[in-house]
């Protein structure tokens, strides 16, 4: 160890490794996991007929021919080998939380699965009743009088809050003048893209010497031209501005709009309200906060917030309820959909059954939880020799994480921040996760503990780390040529950005590489 006691003894790990091929190149002539009889004459002719022409094969797919268990065993080997997300994943902006099987087990059920957008309202009150349910939960902790989940991620949502900012200053003949958008360089990389491709000009504040910027840089950005601020807080650093108010204040004295991006809401969950702070719109992550899954860019919701002043332009249709009666319903100057139907209800249940269950003080003493023992992570890591905590001359508690940086480690080894990365996961550590672009602080890593690891766990992530930095120092080459025990070794990652190599189809691939085995082919 350098400069850290370890907590705890060090896991012998090492992951199953198959030589398991792709599932298309497996298989032989004749072999089916399942036969099912012919279909009587007269019902195959009525299939075909209700297949257009132009959409018809005219030869059966190449598919592999395999049987029920070499069906089971492959993905068996494959899942043996991915376990992501199942060891210690101090996964930091992202708020890694335990996804309960339960609401899985709920959102599978019928009532949820076999449902669809297009129903009679009269068949889907119960849908529609959860969903208002949650909006009003989003609505005491923010503030705000109306959500709507019809964005498909954090992004999104910020995407269309710049859409309804957008809707309200034309409403008011003022979007030809109000053409800025205000921001900071440590706030979330989809406030300022959003903001540009939905054509406003981007003002980005820099950070200063307390971690965030000074006042005086925020009233030389702000004018008669600003649209809105729009910010994280706390920050990707873990640093709350205190002088939010102020900034606010500010910013509505300009006659600007103020929308506060929730990304890094566990630290102050239960403690602030956007609201009263003075925001007129805010976002939260499902698949942060919320306790519903992230699927590596999959089934995510944004939900998007704000005053009655800018609920006519929000995207539609929101349910409402009338009586003991829901509907669902058109704002009066809505700006249209952001996406498809009215969100994905699935991850929104998973995310009213967490809150549900959690409740107010649950809420409360979760986010207590979080802060505390994401400083004591930060204690210890400070021990640890060829770390450097971001803006260290700002000595405030950090609240939802820190972003640390391995810059020293990197110029005294030569060993940088995606090695350590690669070295970790050979003791059965989820690879962490580094920073938004644009790097702000050099080599950098942004754990963040949360509420669900308990210290044992915690301990253990730092004392890894603390290994393999020490490594670093003794024997480098072992650090960079890792992983050594995982189920594959560093990957030749030049053909990433070659379109002529890679492929995301087995079509593609096969016409890319110009082989095709005779199994999969006939």
């Amino acid at each position: 160890m350098t400069g850290t006691r370890p907590n705890t003894t060090l896991p012998a790990y090492h992951a199953a490794v198959w030589d398991e091929p792709v599932v298309m190149e497996m298989g032989h002539p004749g072999r089916r996991g399942l036969v099912f009889p012919q279909a009587e004459p007269g019902v195959a002719a009525d299939v075909r007929a209700l297949i257009p022409a132009g959409a018809a094969r005219a030869e059966a797919p190449a598919l592999p021919e395999m049987s029920e268990p070499e069906v089971l065993r492959h993905y068996l080997h494959l899942s043996q080998m991915t376990l992501g997300m199942m060891g210690v994943s101090l996964f930091g902006t992202c708020t890694m939380k335990y996804n309960a099987p339960v609401s899985e087990q709920v959102a599978m059920r019928p009532q949820v699965a076999e449902t669809h957008p297009y129903q009679p309202e009269e068949t889907l009150q119960g849908t529609l009743e959860l969903v208002h349910g949650f909006d009003t939960i989003l609505r005491e902790l923010s503030g705000m009088d109306q959500f709507v989940f019809q964005a498909g991620g954090g992004a999104d949502a910020a995407f269309t809050n710049m859409c309804v900012m957008r809707g309200y200053w034309a409403a008011k003949g003022e979007l030809g003048r109000r053409n800025e958008i205000v921001t900071t360089i440590q706030s979330h990389p989809c406030n300022p893209a959003t903001a540009a491709a939905a054509g406003f000009k981007v003002v980005t504040l820099m950070v200063e010497e307390n971690g965030y910027p000074s006042i005086e840089a925020l009233k030389a950005a702000l004018s008669d031209r600003t649209a809105a601020l729009v910010l994280n807080n706390p920050d990707d650093m873990g640093i709350y501005n205190p002088e939010i108010k102020e900034w606010v204040r500010l910013a509505k004295a300009a006659g600007a709009l103020c929308f506060y991006d929730h990304a890094n809401f566990n630290g102050v969950m239960g403690k602030i309200r956007a609201r009263d702070l003075g925001f007129d719109a805010c976002m939260f992550m499902l698949h942060k906060t919320f306790g519903a899954p992230k699927g590596g860019g999959g089934p995510a919701v944004g939900a998007y917030g704000c005053t009655a002043e800018l609920a006519p332009f929000m995207p539609g249709p929101i349910v409402a309820k009338e009586g003991d009666r829901y509907t669902l319903k058109d704002g009066a100057q809505t700006v249209g959909k952001v996406r498809e139907f009215w969100g994905n209800v699935p991850q929104v249940l998973k995310a009213y059954a967490w809150a549900r269950a959690m409740g107010a003080d649950g809420i409360r003493e979760a986010s207590d939880i979080s802060v505390l023992a994401n400083n004591y992570m930060d204690k210890r890591l400070s021990e640890i020799r060829g770390l450097a905590k971001s803006n260290p001359a700002n000595a405030m508690w950090r609240m939802e994480m820190t972003r640390w940086g391995l810059g020293p480690l990197k110029e005294e080894t030569g060993v940088g921040t995606l090695h350590v990365q690669n070295r970790m996961t050979d003791f059965g550590i989820d690879a962490y996760w580094l920073s938004h672009e644009p790097w702000v602080v050099p080599e950098p890593f942004t754990p963040e503990a949360g509420e669900m690891y308990g210290k044992e766990d915690i301990d253990l992530w730092v004392d890894v780390l603390a290994h393999v930095c020490a490594e670093a120092y003794s024997d480098p080459e072992i650090v960079k040529t890792a992983p050594h025990n995982q189920a594959i070794r560093q990957l030749d990652g030049s053909g990433l950005d070659d379109p002529a190599r890679w492929a995301t189809t087995w079509r593609a691939y096969r016409r890319k590489h110009a082989k095709a085995p005779a199994k999969a082919a006939e």
